[in-house]
C-alpha cells in the first residue's frame, strides 16, 4: 500500500509550487467561509502518518492557509485521570467541532489504536473491535452531513532516518528528534504493517483515507490542501448525504423486556410501602458504597409518557445517595447550539465518571419518541438511531458503565387523573402544561414508536425493564429493587 505512494507526487520547481500554494490557500479560505455562513456542515480533518513525517508542520500549515478563528485545533497524547474514566471515545467526541466550523485532529482516534497495538498492549481482536467501533463513530459523523478526511503521511525507513540525522547535525534542530522518534524509526516496519491494515479496515466511502508520501513536504501539504477543497466544494454543492442503514433486526420474543407483575386490586397503602422503601434505599445506599463500585458507575435512563412518575421515581433513588456522587439530567428538547452538533453529541457529556450515578429524566430516546411522533427528525435520521442507540449505550457498558434503562407504563385514564389533580394542587401545578395535554391526543401515536423502541433497543447490556406505573407505590419499590438486582449482579 505505502510502496506506489512516490508516483502519486507530480514534481514541481520550487516557482510553480510557490504559485500553486497561493491560488490554494485564497481558494481554501473562500470555500471555508462559504461552509461557514452555511452553516450546515462540520468539517473533521484528521492528521496521522509516521514519525518525522511532518504532521506538526502540515496542522500549523492549515492553520495558516485557513482562518484560525473558526478552526479547533486539538491533540491527543497519552489519556489524563478524566479521560480514563470515561469510554474510550469519550474524549474524541469532545473535539468534535460544530456545524460550519473545522476541527483538526493530530495523534488521534487512529494513532491511539495503532500505537497499542504496535506496542502489543492489545491483542488483535482488540484491535478489530476498536476500528469497528470508529467505523461506527465516523459513519455516524457522516450520516449527522460532516465532512470527513482522513490522511496518512508516509516516509520510507531510509528517508525518515536520513531526515531525523539531518536534524540531528544542526544544533538549531537537534531537539526536535526525541528518543521516541528513534524508537519509532526502530519499530517502522511494524508500524507500517499495523498501519496498513488499520487504513485496508477503515476506508469507506463516507470517510476516506488518504495516503500522501511525505518526502517533499511542500508538495505534501499542497496534496491535503487540494483534497480538502475538493470535499468543501462537493459539501458546499450537496453532495454528501448517504442513505440511512436498514433498521436493526426486531429481537426474539424470548429477549422481549421484562414487565413487573403487579397484583391488581387495592393499591398499596402508605404504611406498608414507606418500610419497604426504606429497606431498599439502605441497600441501594451499601451497594453504590461496595469497593468494586468505585471502578464502575451507573447511568439510568427513565422514560414515559408524561404523568408516568418518573421524577417523583428519581427522588426515591436520591434519596438513598450521597449528593456528592450523583447528579440528575432533565432531558429537554436540544437548544440551538446543541443543534449544531451529532445528535449524541450533548449526551456524550454527560458520561458519568467512576464510582458516580447520572440519573436522565427522559434520554437519548427522544429521537425515536417525540422527534419521531412530532416530526422534528425525518425518518432516515430517526430510523437510522436505533442502531446508534445500542452501539452508544455498548460503548459506555463495554467501560464499566451499568446502564439501566426504565420504561414507567401508566395508563390512559391514570394518567388524566394525575393531570387533574396537579391542576387543583398548587404545589404541583408546575408539572402540567399546555404541551402535557396536546402530547396526550396523541396517545395513539406514541404507542407504535414505544414498541419499536423496546424491540430495538433492548440488549443484554443494556436491557430494557418495563415498569407498570399506575400504582406509584409498587412502581417506585419496583425500580429500586430492579437496580439492586442489577447492582449486585454486575459487582459480583
Amino acid at each position: 500500500m505505502f510502496a506506489s505512494l512516490s508516483q502519486q507526487v507530480e514534481p514541481m520547481d520550487e516557482e510553480r509550487l510557490e504559485r500553486a500554494v497561493s491560488r490554494l490557500r485564497a481558494d481554501l479560505l473562500d470555500a471555508q467561509y462559504s461552509v461557514l455562513e452555511q452553516g450546515r456542515t462540520p468539517v473533521v480533518v484528521l492528521i496521522a502518518g509516521i514519525a518525522g513525517a511532518g504532521r506538526g508542520r502540515l496542522v500549523n500549515t492549515l492553520n495558516e492557509w485557513m482562518d484560525p478563528r473558526h478552526i479547533r485545533t486539538s491533540a491527543f497524547g497519552p489519556r489524563d485521570e478524566a479521560e480514563r474514566q470515561r469510554p474510550h471515545m469519550w474524549r474524541y467526541w469532545q473535539a468534535l467541532p460544530s456545524r460550519g466550523r473545522t476541527a483538526i485532529i493530530f495523534e488521534g482516534w487512529y494513532t491511539e489504536a495503532i500505537d497499542a497495538r504496535v506496542n502489543r498492549r492489545i491483542k488483535r481482536h482488540a484491535f478489530w473491535h476498536t476500528l469497528h467501533e470508529i467505523q461506527r463513530f465516523e459513519r455516524m459523523l457522516a450520516m449527522e452531513g460532516a465532512v470527513v478526511l482522513k490522511f496518512w503521511l508516509h516516509l520510507d525507513a531510509d528517508r525518515q532516518h536520513a531526515h531525523f540525522r539531518e536534524l540531528e547535525r544542526d544544533k538549531a534542530t537537534r531537539w526536535r528528534v526525541t528518543a521516541e522518534d528513534w524508537r519509532a524509526h526502530r519499530q517502522h516496519k511494524r508500524i507500517c504493517k499495523v498501519a496498513e491494515e488499520a487504513i485496508r479496515m477503515s476506508d469507506t466511502v463516507h470517510a476516506p483515507w488518504n495516503l500522501v508520501d511525505a518526502s517533499d513536504l511542500g508538495q505534501a501539504e499542497l496534496a491535503v490542501g487540494k483534497v480538502i477543497l475538493k470535499a468543501l466544494k462537493a459539501a458546499l454543492a450537496g453532495q454528501r448525504r448517504n442513505a440511512a442503514p436498514a433498521l436493526p433486526p426486531l429481537v426474539v420474543p424470548s429477549e422481549q423486556p421484562a414487565q413487573s407483575a403487579h397484583a391488581a386490586g387495592k393499591p398499596m397503602n402508605k404504611h406498608d410501602y414507606e418500610p419497604e422503601l426504606e429497606r431498599l434505599q439502605g441497600r441501594l445506599n451499601l451497594l453504590l458504597r461496595h469497593p468494586a463500585f468505585a471502578r464502575r458507575s451507573l447511568a439510568v435512563a427513565f422514560e414515559g409518557m408524561d404523568a408516568a412518575g418518573k421524577g417523583g421515581a428519581i427522588r426515591r433513588i436520591t434519596h438513598a445517595l450521597d449528593a456528592r456522587n450523583y447528579r440528575v439530567h432533565p432531558v429537554a428538547a436540544p437548544t440551538e447550539h446543541e443543534r449544531l452538533y451529532p445528535w449524541l453529541w450533548r449526551f456524550w457529556r454527560d458520561v458519568p465518571r467512576d464510582g458516580r450515578v447520572a440519573l436522565f429524566d427522559r434520554s437519548w430516546y427522544g429521537r425515536v419518541l417525540v422527534e419521531r411522533v412530532e416530526g422534528f427528525a425525518a425518518e432516515p435520521d430517526w430510523s437510522r438511531a436505533y442502531e446508534e442507540i445500542n452501539a452508544f449505550e455498548q460503548e459506555w457498558s463495554e467501560h464499566g458503565i451499568i446502564v439501566c434503562k426504565f420504561w414507567l407504563q401508566v395508563s390512559a385514564d391514570e394518567q388524566l387523573r394525575r393531570f387533574n389533580e396537579r391542576g387543583r394542587r398548587r404545589f404541583k401545578r408546575f408539572k402540567i402544561t399546555p404541551e402535557d395535554w396536546r402530547n396526550r391526543e396523541r396517545w395513539g401515536d406514541y404507542l407504535p414508536a414505544v414498541q419499536d423502541m423496546l424491540a430495538r433497543t433492548h440488549t443484554e447490556r443494556a436491557p430494557w425493564s418495563v415498569v407498570v406505573a399506575d400504582d406509584k407505590y409498587r412502581a417506585r419499590l419496583t425500580i429500586l429493587e430492579a437496580l439492586c438486582d442489577r447492582l449486585e449482579s454486575e459487582l459480583q
